[in-house]
């Protein structure tokens, strides 16, 4: 592999982690087992010395394998009473209104304070965000830029920027140009848009159970109903019980996070995104897709979106740079299909346009390149942080504690024994000045007020490690564990 190709050796170190992961995953490498040194797997695989050293490395991020001062690479012990995965969900299959924002604001409220430990929201640390460089960015377009950049754009937003997010869709899996989209203040407004695009208050929405907290505070804003659908922690929503609901509620229209979601960290196996996009097709149910965590995949391939299967724009996929680059720019897009012209008509009728600014900033930021250099940085930080919360809760936890495996993202969903109420442990871990999130507030219908959700945003600590062993004694005493 030569100089001149640096995405085909960036693809290269992925393929070889992903290899030595999986060797590991089924026992071929054992805890305690010695790696082949660097030369040696650099000459066994035909790949430059660096290659090695990389996938190593990433495989070191990952919390697989460890590296011994002139010895080399070793494969690490696992997690050591990993917590089994929760079941799937089995809500009440009932249209239900929803009521969850007053729990919310105290939740968001304990998430303010910087002296509280921040697993409650799940916002990228600063500090494993390219922040200078965006800066640097930012002023310098304001520099070179004309009037333009102190004026409306229009409703579908700045041309090269959405150039650049078409240009990006081919790693979802979608053909798409820039006319295909629209671009919005952050994820939450694209949803919003597209909820107003094609419900009205009253209707039904088809939601995964457990759901995330600012969708129910979207749907209960519009005054709109949910129906919530047993959810898979691995494999997403159940397609055959949605079919089942469909077929016997009035459902206008279904909500999904088929790419990790948010609060189960689950991936919808690819075969399920084009069963449920067909579904929906065949029943005329629009299908909004929010694809925020998309991106923030551990192990290659790039999961598609259900967009690539859409064949008649029944699809409104949704996402945002909040969860990889710039929480605080709040610039998100949709690509809307067949319902553009909805869409673009709610866009001018709330925000108008979307500040030109950063817009521009981000359209230069992505021009520029290193986007995916930097992707890879901080997906490699989230599979850090997650194994290393998980294997927090399964030392610190009461026993009967179960926990999710997320291939992606950076939320873990924790379901703990029945008798720890989530909302007593949340008002006992604020007093310690730790901030959760109660799963009470990600459902409708009262449901899992014996979990919690963890964020794994902020870089590991011991002040993170000492915040979940808190956490794990509360959660003891509850069960009469101390």
């Amino acid at each position: 592999m030569t100089a001149q190709s640096p995405p085909d050796e960036a693809f290269l170190y992925e393929q070889l982690a992903t290899t030595i992961s999986k060797l590991i995953d089924v026992g071929t490498l054992k805890p305690g087992d010695r790696l082949p040194s660097v030369r040696k797997l650099s000459k066994k695989r035909g790949v430059s010395i660096s290659t090695v050293l990389q996938a190593y490395r990433h495989l070191e991020d990952c919390c697989l394998v460890e590296a011994r001062p002139q010895s080399g690479f070793y494969v690490r012990p696992q997690v050591r009473n990993r917590p089994t995965e929760p079941q799937i969900t089995a809500p009440p299959l009932a249209v239900t209104e929803v009521e969850v924002s007053d729990l919310v604001m105290k939740v968001l409220e304990s998430v303010a304070d910087p002296d509280v430990v921040p697993l409650g929201a799940a916002i990228p640390s600063p500090d494993l965000l390219p922040t200078a460089r965006l800066n640097r960015v930012l002023a310098s377009v304001a520099r070179r830029a004309g009037p333009e950049i102190n004026t409306y754009l229009l409703p579908q937003g700045y041309d090269p920027l959405r150039q650049e997010i078409a240009r990006r869709a081919l790693d979802w899996g979608c053909s798409l140009s820039r006319d295909d989209f629209i671009i919005t203040c952050g994820c939450l407004q694209a949803l919003s848009l597209c909820l107003r695009a094609v419900a009205r208050a009253g209707d039904t929405i088809a939601v995964e159970s457990p759901a995330y907290f600012g969708v129910l505070q979207l749907i209960e804003s519009l005054h709109m109903k949910t129906l919530e659908i047993p959810t898979s922690p691995r494999d997403g929503i159940d397609v055959e019980a949605l079919e089942r609901c469909i077929e016997k509620e009035a459902v206008t229209a279904c909500l999904v996070t088929p790419n990790f979601h948010n609060p189960l960290g689950s991936l919808m196996p690819e075969a399920h995104k084009k069963a449920l996009v067909d579904l929906c097709a065949r029943h005329q149910v629009p299908l909004i897709e929010d694809d925020l965590y998309g991106d923030l995949y551990f192990e290659p391939p790039r999961p598609k979106s259900l967009k690539a299967y859409d064949r008649d724009g029944n699809v409104l996929q949704c996402s945002s740079f909040s969860k990889t680059l710039a929480p605080g720019y709040r610039i998100g897009w949709v690509a809307p299909g067949r319902f553009a012209p909805e869409v673009r008509r709610a866009k001018l009728a709330s925000t108008i346009s979307t500040a030109a600014p950063l817009q521009m900033a981000l359209a230069e930021f992505l021009r520029q390149g290193g986007y995916d250099r930097h992707l890879r940085t901080l997906r490699r930080a989230f599979a850090n942080n997650l194994e290393r919360m998980t294997q927090a809760v399964g030392e610190y936890f009461p026993e009967g504690t179960r926990a999710t495996r997320p291939l992606g993202g950076f939320v873990l969903w924790v379901e703990l024994p029945e008798r720890v109420n989530a909302l007593a442990l949340f008002r006992e871990a604020v007093k310690h000045r730790i901030s959760i999130a109660p799963g009470p507030i990600f459902s409708s219908t009262g449901q899992y007020d014996q979990c919690i959700r963890l964020s794994g945003g902020h870089s590991w600590s011991d002040r993170i490690e000492q915040a979940l062993q808190t956490l794990g004694r509360l959660a003891g005493r509850k069960t009469g564990g101390e």
